[in-house]
C-alpha cells in the first residue's frame, strides 16, 4: 500500500510539473508573438511617417492657398453686403435762360462728390440758343441719394424713375469660377515645367492659353461690375419752358394765310393735272375716234339720200 501511495504522489508531481512547464512555454510564446507584433507595427509606422508628413504638408499648403484666395477676393457677400447697381432718370424743366447754369451745376455736383460726367449733349432752338440737353453723371454709391435729391432741386421735376440691379449672385459665381481656373492654371504651369516632349508641351500650352483667356474674361467682367456698383448712374434730361406762340389776327396775317392757301390749291391742281395727263390724252383720242365714226356715218347716210 505504501508503494502504491508513493507511486500516486510521484505521478501527481510529474503531471503537475508537465502542466506548469506547458503554461510557462505558452506564456513565453505569447510574449514573443506580442513583441513581434509591436515591432512590426512600429516599423510600419516608421515607413508611413514620411507619407503622413507629406499629406499634412499638402493639407497645410491647401489651407494657406484657400486663406490667400479668401483674403484676395473676399468672402461670399451676406445680406448686408449686397452688390447693387443703382441707376436713375430725371426730366427737369428749368427757368428761361437757365440751361447753361444748370449744366454747370450738374457738372460741379459730379466733381464735388468724387464722380464724373460720362456723357452730355446740348440742343439749340430755332434762334440758335441752347435750351435743352441731357447729361449722364456717375456718383459714388454712398452719395447716390443725396446727389439725386440735389438734382431734383435744380428745377421742376417732370418725370423720374430709378432702378437697382442686384448682381451679388453673379459676382459670387464669377469668384468661384476664377478660383477654379486659377487652380487649373497652376497645375498646367507645373505640367509645363515637367514636360519633356515637344508635343506634350504644345498640348499643355494650348490648354493653358484657353484657361488664361477665361481668367482674363472673368476678371474683366468682375472689374466692370465693381465699377458699376461703386459708381451709380444718374441720367438727367433738362430743358427750358417751350415758348408760347400767339397767332396773329390782323388783315396782313389773314392775307398771308389766304395767299398761302391759294398757292397750295394751285400747286395741288398742277400736280393733279400732271399726274392724270396720260388719262386725259387717252380720253381725247377715244373722243376723236368716236367723232370720226359718227361723221363717217353721217356722210354715208347723206349719199344714200341723194341717190
Amino acid at each position: 500500500m505504501r508503494i502504491k501511495g508513493s507511486l500516486s504522489k510521484l505521478l501527481f508531481i510529474l503531471l503537475s510539473s508537465i502542466f506548469v512547464i506547458g503554461m510557462i512555454l505558452a506564456g513565453c510564446k505569447a510574449a514573443a508573438e506580442e513583441a513581434r507584433f509591436y515591432g512590426e507595427t512600429e516599423a510600419v509606422m516608421e515607413e508611413e511617417a514620411p507619407a503622413m508628413e507629406a499629406v499634412e504638408e499638402a493639407a497645410v499648403e491647401e489651407e494657406k492657398v484657400a486663406a490667400d484666395t479668401e483674403a484676395q477676393y473676399g468672402e461670399i457677400p451676406v445680406a448686408g453686403d449686397r452688390k447693387v447697381i443703382k441707376t436713375a432718370y430725371i426730366e427737369l424743366e428749368v427757368g428761361v435762360g437757365k440751361f447753361e447754369d444748370t449744366m454747370f451745376e450738374l457738372v460741379s455736383l459730379a466733381e464735388q462728390n468724387g464722380g464724373f460726367v460720362s456723357n452730355s449733349q446740348s440742343y439749340s432752338d430755332a434762334e440758335g440758343n441752347m435750351t435743352s440737353g441731357s447729361i449722364t453723371i456717375r456718383i459714388p454709391s454712398n452719395k447716390y441719394s443725396s446727389a439725386l435729391n440735389r438734382v431734383k432741386e435744380m428745377g421742376t421735376v417732370k418725370s423720374s424713375s430709378g432702378a437697382g440691379q442686384d448682381v451679388t449672385q453673379e459676382y459670387t459665381d464669377l469668384e468661384s469660377r476664377l478660383r477654379n481656373y486659377q487652380a487649373q492654371e497652376e497645375v498646367l504651369l507645373n505640367l509645363m515645367k515637367e514636360s519633356k516632349k515637344v508635343s506634350d508641351s504644345l498640348e499643355v500650352q494650348r490648354e493653358l492659353s484657353n484657361v488664361q483667356e477665361q481668367i482674363e474674361i472673368i476678371k474683366g467682367r468682375m472689374q466692370y461690375l465693381d465699377d458699376m456698383v461703386s459708381f451709380s448712374t444718374i441720367d438727367v434730361y433738362f430743358h427750358e419752358p417751350e415758348p408760347i406762340t400767339v397767332a396773329g389776327w390782323g388783315f396782313v396775317e389773314a392775307l398771308k394765310r389766304g395767299l398761302r392757301g391759294a398757292v397750295n390749291v394751285f400747286n395741288g391742281l398742277v400736280v393733279a393735272i400732271i399726274v392724270t395727263a396720260p388719262l386725259w390724252i387717252l380720253i381725247g383720242i377715244i373722243l376723236i375716234i368716236v367723232w370720226q365714226v359718227i361723221k363717217a356715218r353721217k356722210r354715208r347716210r347723206a349719199r344714200k339720200e341723194q341717190k
